[in-house]
């Protein structure tokens, strides 16, 4: 069996198929290989936020991107996309002052954002503890999605509206080019040629070219995150970011003063030890997404950071939880943890085993945020 494509695209999460959705506005026939019967990575094990305050301009820019195709897609279909914002939470003096350096650089920026008091904060946000807030900045613009069922509504949409074919099952064991076509064969024996292919497979560094991930300067990240039981009448709009995101955020990296606050950190500290910080965001059926942590192995040891939960991690971040908003249950109902790959001295990774196969992968943290305005340009770029 053999079926031919302008374009197929190894690997079916946010960043595969926002390069997908690229191509087939250009009307390419494009094809999308998923190893899965739904997509397991990083896109469905994460908090389903976008949030381009965080990252810093380049990637900003992407993410505002992002933000425009996530909104004009939801306009064709339900996406779980829900515009209620996002908010730092600044706890002392010092976070203070990074939320007012980074609101300066966002109105030069041109990018919308709104400083708020300590009682605009807590009249905002039902439970937040007035000894934890000192102020806020909010950016209205933000948007926060379910990532599991929001990839599963996006496939549909762009296989009924735009003609893209979706390949389930279908874990690909092979990819070469001849001069004329590239072909991806999968582990049952179907090949699949095209003109181009690029390989977005997140974290999967074992099937296809692991001599160049082994090579790379690849890392893959371990995140922990709980989902409490629903919260009943109660209602936490938008994504909730706190002291420690303020911290550890790019954006904020930007802000004069941040060297000299890293600098007077505990480098020792739990939860500089584990990348702790603490977000919360609302899911549809009332429930609070609490998290998250960051433990990481370089590529080519990915395996030690095995596949068990450290309860300690967790009963911190539930502890901190506590200390910045009031919730009507911390009763837990759901544990997991995500795997994701980034670069250590690059935003991505992009490596071209031959002319027209292009490996796309190691987007980190950036990819539900930055995926929409990063595949643009890349697709952009491909076919320029």
């Amino acid at each position: 069996m053999t079926a031919k494509f302008d374009l197929i695209v190894v690997g079916g999460g946010i960043l595969g198929t926002f390069h997908a959705y690229h191509a087939l506005k250009r009307g390419l026939k494009v094809a999308l290989l998923e190893r899965n019967s739904v997509p397991q990575g990083a896109t469905v094990r994460n908090f389903g936020q976008v949030v381009p305050s965080g990252m810093d301009l380049t990637w900003q820019n992407y993410g505002r991107e992002s933000l425009a195709i996530y909104n004009e897609l939801h306009s064709q279909a339900d996406l779980t996309i829900r515009k209620n914002g996002s908010v730092y939470i600044a706890s002392n003096d010092e976070e203070i002052q990074l939320i007012e350096e980074l609101y300066e650089i966002n109105r030069n920026n041109d990018y919308e954002s709104v400083l708020l008091s300590k009682n605009d904060c807590i009249k905002k946000f039902d439970g937040l503890r007035s000894d934890y807030c000192k102020g806020g900045l909010f950016f209205p613009q933000e948007l926060s999605v379910d990532s599991a069922d929001m990839i599963a509504k996006l496939h549909k949409l762009l296989q009924e509206k735009l003609g893209l074919q979706i390949f389930y099952n279908t874990t690909i064991i092979e990819t070469g080019e001849n001069g004329q076509n590239c072909s991806a064969i999968s582990a049952d024996g179907t090949e699949f040629t095209a003109s181009k292919i690029i390989i977005c497979g997140g974290h999967e560094f074992k099937t296809l070219y692991p001599k160049v991930f082994d090579e790379s300067d690849l890392e893959v990240s371990k995140l922990q995150m709980l989902q409490t039981k629903p919260q009943g009448i109660y209602s936490l709009p938008g994504n909730i970011l706190t002291g420690l995101s303020i911290r550890r955020y790019e954006s904020f990296s930007e802000c004069a003063s941040y060297q000299k606050i890293k600098a007077s950190e505990d480098p020792k500290s739990f939860e500089k030890k584990f990348g702790i910080h603490i977000l919360f965001k609302q899911a549809l059926d009332g429930s609070i997404i609490l998290g998250d942590s960051h433990e990481y192995a370089d590529a080519k040891n990915a395996d030690d950071l095995g596949y068990d939960l450290n309860m300690e991690i967790d009963e911190f971040m539930i502890h901190e939880a506590k200390k910045i908003i009031d919730l009507p249950t911390y009763e837990i109902q759901r544990r997991w943890f995500g795997i994701y790959s980034q670069c250590k001295t690059k935003d991505i990774f992009e490596h071209n085993p031959s002319p027209n196969i292009y490996i796309v992968t190691g987007i980190g943290g950036k990819g539900m945020t930055g995926s929409g305005g990063f595949s643009k340009f890349n697709i952009d770029k491909i076919y320029a």
